[in-house]
């Protein structure tokens, strides 16, 4: 497979291998859309079946010889597997096709390291790109294999081995610094538990429109675009519900096949905010021939990190490119939703995606008419506050007689603060 020859960028032949595994089996489509992502331009595509990876070269001889082929003719500049390489099979590649050798995980770190924004997203991106380092530093130091002097390095120590000391004490600190913020998130989410504020959290396979879904459900402005990992950190912003008040919605890291698992453990304290919510939406792009594999791509990564038996709504968004569906909601025999098709783009279902949530988060609504006392301003305010009031009227006491409809939660917390009783307010 060739692509017409680009303007800019690194040209990148792409490698795809086929091992015969029916579970595993995928096409170069989405190795295109990466490499594109991290800013190469493809120029030509190798494919080709194997039972299992040659050890020394991961593809046997002939197929070298094809992609040497392809890479001196295309005049390309990195040549990219769509597998992970092993540190020697990426050196013995290099040696022979003398040219850079990007394996999936070097590819996918190098897209994280442009698109982290905040300072945590970075010092993710960053330990997981040392710990890719860490196992293929002979092959950018050989040369330097010499004693360093006193003062420098340690007496007697190789440049590789202060290189790999380096990097150690880095990850060290790294690490360090990922866990002060680990428990700053545990202590922001210790506080939603103790006010009862629930938090609901948008997964899902990468591009599947979940940042455009978070932007259209609570006006944000995270940035969103129809590509690969277009957004890397998350972002929670609290929302105002219809019955049950205020959640917090969180927009985390897109999934994808094969993520690699040092990826998974690097983003670990990113992803909690999925692992630990009380209800995930799982956005799907509907209009994507590949869905039902993405979700169970999907589903392998929850599994991975204990998010598998949250509570889950599926949300089939992009059905504005769909000529057959409306938006609707589909519910199981108990009659609880399950399913959700909206529009993130356009905005049609995603009144039906909120009523759905109200809907699964199981919060108990109470509806009372409730006669005050008159020195229970305090009440009546907190009432108004909460937009719990449906309609007010006095009786000839010139008593307040509220009609209010609010979450019961809700409800008992101001109970609780004004020092009345249910029974003090209800109509005999």
């Amino acid at each position: 497979m060739f692509f017409e020859r680009p303007e800019s960028g690194d040209l990148a032949v792409l490698v795809h291998i086929d091992f015969n595994d029916p579970l595993n089996s995928y096409g170069p489509e989405e190795c295109v859309e990466l490499a594109i992502s991290a800013g190469a331009d493809p120029v030509a595509v190798v494919t080709g079946s194997r039972q299992k990876p040659d050890p020394k070269y991961f593809v046997g001889i002939g197929k070298l010889e094809e992609i040497m082929t392809i890479v001196v003719r295309e005049e390309a500049q990195v040549v990219i597997f769509d597998h992970s390489l092993t540190p020697s099979q990426e050196r013995n590649l290099e040696e022979f096709l003398q040219c850079r050798v990007l394996d999936r995980t070097g590819l996918i770190l190098d897209i994280f390291a442009q698109r982290a924004r905040t300072h945590e997203g970075k010092l993710q991106v960053e330990l997981a790109q040392l710990h890719h380092l860490s196992t293929r530093l002979i092959r950018g130091w050989t040369h330097l294999e010499r004693q360093g002097s006193v003062g420098n390095r340690g007496p007697g120590e190789t440049q590789l081995e202060s290189d790999r000391r380096l990097i150690r004490d880095r990850i060290k600190a790294i690490q360090q610094r990922l866990d002060k913020v680990g428990v700053q998130r545990d202590q922001s989410r210790r506080a939603r538990t103790r006010s009862a504020t629930p938090t609901v959290s948008l997964v899902g396979y990468t591009n599947a429109g979940k940042s455009t879904l978070f932007n259209r459900a609570t006006g944000a402005e995270v940035y969103a675009a129809d590509q690969l990992f277009a957004t890397l950190d998350p972002t929670l912003r609290r929302l105002d519900m219809p019955e049950i008040g205020s959640i917090v919605l969180a927009d985390t890291v897109g999934f994808i096949r094969k993520l690699p698992h040092r990826l998974v453990k690097a983003f670990q304290a990113t992803l909690k905010e999925s692992s630990e919510a009380n209800l995930l939406l799982h956005v799907v792009d509907a209009s994507d021939v590949s869905r039902n594999e993405n979700i169970q791509h999907v589903n392998d990564v929850l599994h991975e990190i204990g998010a598998y038996e949250i509570p889950t709504l599926v949300v089939f968004n992009k059905v504005d490119a769909l000529s057959d569906v409306e938006p609707r909601i589909d519910r199981d025999e108990s009659g609880k939703p399950y399913r959700v098709w909206l529009s993130a783009r356009t905005g049609e279902g995603v009144s039906l995606l909120k009523s759905a949530i109200s809907e699964l988060l199981g919060v108990d609504v109470i509806e009372e008419t409730l006669v005050l006392p008159r020195d229970s301003g305090k009440f009546r305010a907190f009432m108004f506050e909460h937009g719990a009031v449906v309609s007010e009227k006095f009786d000839e006491d010139g008593r307040s007689i509220l009609n209010v409809r609010l979450p019961e939660k809700d409800f008992l917390q101001i109970l609780a603060k004004t020092g009345l009783s249910k029974e003090q307010l209800l109509v005999a």
